[in-house]
Formats: structure tokens, C-alpha cells, sequence
């Protein structure tokens, strides 16, 4: 995917408490993955934290628009399976960062984009 097709990058950072990694991710993987790929779609990726600040899960999701992303947030945060999953979570995650990241589209690197 051209990162120019869909500029808008969510990028979510949860913190989760101390040793509960592993089990942050199968109640992640378990409850809220299935919701998140029908509602969000396929996302970039996932990624643990190695050096900075630790016990850091992020995730991050690609839009065309604005309206896309709160179109495909409120499908999820609506879903009626969405409350199990944050029931689930609640006790794990410490903090949460949500930030909208646009793509700069650079000439120099328009060619080391893989085209479809």
C-alpha cells in the first residue's frame, strides 16, 4: 500500500503494567483482534517496546481521511463484542497515548515506496 493512498496513521501506545505483557497480548489477540480486523481493517503492524520506556505495546492503523477514521472507530467502539475486550484489558493497561500522524509526502522517496 502507498502510504499517500491512506496518509492518516493512528498510532496507539498502551503502556501495560509490570509482567503483564504476555497476558495483555492473548486478551489482545483473543477478544479484540477479531473486532479490530472487521472494523479497522488489516493494520501496518505491531510492535513491543526494546529500549525507552518499557512494557509498551504499539499498533498502528492507516486511513484515507479523517472521516475514515472515525468512521471505522465508531464501528468498533460500537461493536457489540467491544465491552468483553475492554472489561478484559482494563486491569492490564496503565496508560494510553493516541496520536493521528500524517504521511510528508518527500520527493527523494517516492521511488522506494513500493508501488501495487
Amino acid at each position: 500500500m502507498n502510504p499517500i493512498e491512506r496518509p492518516l496513521v493512528d498510532h496507539r501506545i498502551y503502556t501495560i503494567a509490570l509482567r503483564k505483557m504476555p497476558e495483555f497480548l492473548d486478551v489482545f489477540d483473543r477478544l479484540a483482534m477479531p473486532i479490530l480486523l472487521q472494523t479497522l481493517g488489516h493494520p501496518l503492524g505491531f510492535y513491543t517496546s526494546v529500549v525507552g520506556p518499557q512494557n509498551q505495546f504499539v499498533h498502528l492503523w492507516a486511513y484515507e481521511s479523517l472521516a475514515d477514521y472515525e468512521a471505522r472507530s465508531r464501528a468498533r467502539d460500537t461493536h457489540p463484542d467491544f465491552p468483553a475486550y475492554l472489561q478484559a484489558s482494563a486491569h492490564l493497561i496503565t496508560a494510553q497515548e493516541t496520536r493521528l500522524i500524517r504521511a510528508a509526502d518527500l520527493p527523494s522517496v517516492r521511488s522506494l515506496t513500493p508501488q501495487r
